[in-house]
This record gives C-alpha cells, sequence and structure tokens, in this order.
C-alpha cells in the first residue's frame, strides 16, 4: 500500500467510525472485485457510506490523496460499471435503503440511493400509483445503480426509461460538494438540465446520494398475448405492425427460437418448440380498450405470418407467460458457462434487418447467438453462449460482438439501449459518436472531475484498448 493510500485510510478513519463499515481483509474486499460482466479488480478499501456527508468528506479526501473512487449498489452491471479497475475505494451503497417516502398528492417518491427497485414500485402500489421503470434485476439491483446507468426495461416501450422519471436529485460532485438538482416539480427548466445529465453518466460526474421520483397511476388493468412465428424476421415486421397502427402496448417482448429451447429445457412452461420466434405483448388500460386493441393485435400479427395468437385466459396465466420470460438469462448459462449480454439498440424500423444481420453474425462465427429482449422499442439482447475457457472460442466471439455494435450503428441505432458503457464497450464509443463527440463528453467530465477520481477507466477508451473476453 502506497503512502497516500494509507494516509488517506487512516484520515477516514475519523469520519467512518464504524469499523464494520470500512473493509480492508482481502477477503471482503475480493467480493467486490466483480460485478455481472467481465473483469477481477480488487479494490484497496471497500467503505459503506450511509449520509451525504460522510460520502462529500470521502470524495475531499480523495481528491487531497489521488485515490480513485467507484460507486456501486448490488454489483448487478452488465457493463463493468463499478469495477475498481484502477485499485483505490470502492463505496458500497446497498446499506444505505433508509428513505423511500412515497408522497401521493405530489405523486412522487424520495428515496435513498441504496433502495432495492422493485420496493419502489411496490410501496407506490399501495396508492394506486406505480413505478415504471422495471430492468430484469428490479428485485435486487439498487436504484442508486439504476440511476446511474439509466436502466430501463420491458415497459419502456411505453413508459420510458429510469431518466424520464427523475425529478430531482442530491449529488455528491467529484471534489466534495453537495448539490440539489431539480426538485419536487414536474416542470422546471432553471437552468442547464444537470439532473438528467448526471442520469446515466455511470458514476462518472457525481454520486447519487438521493432521489426524487416521478410515479403514474397504475392502469385498472392488464391483459397479455403470445404471437408465434415460423420466421424471427416477421416478427419483427409484426412489432412495427402493431405500432404503427396506433397501438403502444406496455410491453412487447421477444424471444427466439434457441431462448425458447433453453427454458423448456431448464424449467418446462409448455412453449412451441416448433416455432422461430414469439412475442410476448401486454396490453394495459381501460377494459373495454383492452378487448378492442386484443381483436386489432391478433389481426396485425396474422397479417405479417403469424401462425398463431394466444390470449392468457386470466392473471395467474398470463404471470406464468412472464415467468418462462424472465428465466431466459438463467436458462441459457445451462447451455454454456459464459455469457455475453449485449443491448444493442436499433430503430423500430430496423429490426428485421437488424435480424437478418444477427443470423448472419451468428453463421459467420459459428457462435451460439440467443436474441431475446426488449423488441417494442428496439432493444434487443443478442446473449452469446460460449466457454471462457476455450480461447479460440472466444476470440470469434469477440469479433462478432464488434460486429454486431457496428450492425447496429450502420442501421441509425446504438451501442447500449440500458446496460451502460463502462468498460466493455468503451472501445466503441467513437464509433458512434465522432472523434467531436467524445471529445465533448471527455471535456464536460475533465470539468466535473479535474483530478479524474470518480469512476476512472468507465466510458471512454484508454489509447489501444479493445474488447477482451478472454482470460489469460
Amino acid at each position: 500500500m502506497d503512502k497516500a493510500l494509507a494516509q488517506f485510510i487512516n484520515e477516514m478513519k475519523q469520519t467512518i467510525r464504524d469499523p464494520k463499515r470500512m473493509l480492508l481483509d482481502q477477503a471482503d474486499r475480493a467480493s467486490y472485485a466483480y460485478d455481472a460482466s467481465f473483469g477481477f479488480y480488487l479494490p484497496d478499501v471497500v467503505i459503506q457510506p450511509t449520509a451525504s456527508d460522510e460520502v462529500a468528506e470521502i470524495m475531499k479526501l480523495a481528491n487531497r490523496y489521488q485515490v480513485p473512487v467507484y460507486p456501486r449498489g448490488q454489483g448487478t452491471s452488465l457493463s463493468g460499471g463499478p469495477l475498481p479497475v484502477k485499485g483505490g475505494v470502492v463505496l458500497d451503497f446497498s446499506r444505505w435503503d433508509t428513505t423511500l417516502e412515497i408522497d401521493p398528492e405530489d405523486m412522487l417518491a424520495i428515496v435513498s440511493p441504496g433502495v432495492l427497485t422493485a420496493a419502489i414500485d411496490q410501496a407506490a402500489r399501495e396508492y394506486g400509483l406505480m413505478y415504471p421503470p422495471d430492468p430484469s434485476s428490479a428485485h435486487v439491483s439498487t436504484i442508486g445503480g439504476n440511476l446511474a446507468e439509466n436502466a430501463g426495461g420491458p415497459k419502456g416501450l411505453k413508459y420510458g426509461v429510469t431518466k424520464d422519471y427523475v425529478l430531482g436529485l442530491e449529488v455528491v460532485t467529484p471534489e466534495g460538494a453537495i448539490i440539489r438538482t431539480g426538485g419536487r416539480t414536474v416542470k422546471n427548466v432553471t437552468g442547464y438540465d444537470l439532473t438528467k445529465l448526471i442520469v446515466g453518466s455511470e458514476g462518472t460526474l457525481g454520486i447519487i446520494t438521493e432521489a426524487i421520483l416521478k410515479l403514474v397511476p397504475r392502469p385498472p388493468a392488464t391483459q397479455t398475448l403470445m404471437a408465434l412465428f415460423a420466421d424471427m424476421v416477421d416478427s419483427g415486421r409484426a412489432i412495427s405492425k402493431v405500432l404503427t397502427a396506433g397501438i403502444v402496448p406496455a410491453k412487447m417482448e421477444l424471444m427466439d427460437q434457441a431462448s425458447i429451447a433453453a427454458v423448456e429445457a431448464y424449467e418446462p412452461r409448455g412453449l412451441p418448440l416448433d416455432v422461430d420466434a414469439l412475442l410476448l405483448i401486454e396490453l394495459d388500460g381501460h377494459p373495454a380498450a383492452i378487448a378492442e386493441e386484443i381483436v386489432k393485435v391478433e389481426r396485425l400479427c396474422k397479417e405479417v405470418g403469424a401462425r398463431e395468437v394466444k390470449v392468457a385466459a386470466n392473471e395467474v396465466e398470463a404471470a406464468e407467460l412472464w415467468r418462462a420470460r424472465k428465466l431466459v438469462s438463467p436458462a441459457i448459462v445451462r447451455m454454456k458457462p459464459t455469457k455475453i449480454s449485449e443491448d444493442a439498440t436499433v430503430p423500430r424500423s430496423q429490426i428485421p434487418a437488424m435480424f437478418q444481420r444477427l443470423k448472419a453474425i451468428k453463421e459467420k462465427y459459428r457462435i451460439d447467438l440467443v436474441v431475446f429482449g426488449h423488441a417494442g422499442d428496439g432493444n434487443l439482447h443478442p446473449n452469446i453462449i460460449a466457454d471462457v475457457r476455450n480461447q479460440e472460442e472466444m476470440e470469434r466471439v469477440e469479433q462478432a460482438v464488434a460486429e454486431l455494435f457496428a450492425a447496429a450503428v450502420e442501421l441509425g441505432g446504438t451501442l447500449s439501449g440500458e446496460h451502460g458503457i463502462g468498460t466493455m464497450k468503451a472501445p466503441f464509443m467513437e464509433m458512434e459518436l465522432g472523434e467531436a463527440g467524445l471529445d465533448m463528453m471527455k471535456r464536460i467530465k475533465a470539468s466535473w472531475d479535474p483530478n479524474h477520481i470518480l469512476n476512472p477507466g468507465k466510458i471512454f477508451p484508454e489509447p489501444g484498448q479493445k474488447l477482451v473476453l478472454r482470460h489469460d
């Protein structure tokens, strides 16, 4: 341990008086050296703050001693967001869940960063309200992490993503100042929109210590349909057909044949194995409107080649269908131990073209590619299943991922719809943003964090950095 780091830790003991909230043993630190992506980076110390003043003091000392700081929630990031790639300090916010207040009159929630995302919606339900952002990890991921990554989820099609529900924030700046952005009002155009800048900045511009979130009325009814297709490209056409007809489902999720087969092998749900793809569609709103939309959706899907459209008979049957969708991720890792989870997103009109490109990439690189995800808003989840111990296979996977990103950008899309950039996608940033666009982001980062203390090594590529998924 170098002298500066030792001095930092010694002074931090005056701020974090509880030794149980400052972890120095290697076994404890190792638990924070990885997330749900790739890589293992051991931090020098882990601190568990539970107050904004503590975070501010940590950042002031970190600047004084030039110690990197990495904010972390539950470590569910799929892009390497909280990884301490340059050592230093991990700030674990998972214990800071003390505030979860619902204001039904102003239709908002006030939350601490360590509150689980699903708990917010559950608390809002008691007042007939809803917090729509629902990433698949909602029951284990913290709201602080969701805010940092601008997480999405199946309901993003109709209701938008995390940033659309953030009214205000309390933030500790990289240099240790405590600021507030936005507030409790729905409208606020005073100065620059710092709230939107911080949400999705992946912990590189500030540390969120409290959030004010917008809630919306919970719809009175929902209904689920399942449409079956002999060709995945036809399912893409069905998505466009439904949306351009003026119907906006709450969810519109895709499962390809490989993901269907994986789920049936993992936990049989009675899904058909003789189709190339299926769409799960959830409609919500007034029961009379839903009944009319069901008829339209069924007709539109069959017009573009749907073999069959089934309507869930009741809530139990609907829940069973959605459980099948949630089982895809755990099911596919039964095939091979290594899962590369991507979320390249394209305009809705380009979904059929992206499906064609994915099929070509799968054949070209001889990889096990499974496609599922939030197809209604173009946010696909092409997952590659491999074995990290097979070096030759992993080389092909790296090439396939690079081509996958290129395909999304060429079709007018983006590298990431909800997982963020982190370390995984940093090498491809200039491909989407261009040299000038990337430089502007770097200048913003430098102005907020002149010492590059906060979450360094994320978003921006290091010189010569390439995607490497292999273990040496």
